[in-house]
């Protein structure tokens, strides 16, 4: 299968040095294994494909239930129709760790709420806190 059986095109990749960090947290530095740029390279194009065929799997599911978005469970039932279902807990577990910080970035995003002042009052707070510290470095 390759990603013109989808559409994609050959531009699909994964960044390089990500790739290589995992790797390099896999191996273990003791058994002085190195990794090869091309056995890099191959690992990508795996990887690469391995998405395709599950996003497409999961489109697919997405598609016979009339829904416009994929979702968790399109894709954790494309992992199992495909014989992945030794993956499906890892991923739930990695969504649910996607939703905790998701939740963290939506209070992050609320500060300015929960602060009870105008956009007026912060900007003067603001300007008072930055000539502080002009003055102290002055």
């Amino acid at each position: 299968m390759s990603d013109h059986e989808f559409g994609g095109s050959d531009d699909l990749s994964l960044p390089k040095a990500t790739v290589q960090k995992i790797v390099s947290e896999i191996l273990p530095p003791s058994a002085g294994v190195s990794f090869a740029k091309e056995a890099r390279d191959v690992l990508i194009e795996c990887c690469v494909e391995f998405i395709t065929l599950v996003s497409s799997e999961a489109n697919e599911i997405s598609e016979k239930e009339a829904k416009k978005t994929i979702a968790c469970d399109h894709i954790t039932k494309a992992l199992e129709q495909l014989g992945f279902s030794d993956y499906v807990p890892a991923v739930l577990e990695a969504a649910q760790e996607h939703k905790e910080v998701q939740k963290g970035r939506e209070k992050k995003a609320n500060k300015f709420e929960q602060s009870g002042m105008s956009i007026e009052e912060l900007a003067r707070l603001q300007q008072e806190q930055f000539a502080a510290a002009a003055a102290r470095h002055t």
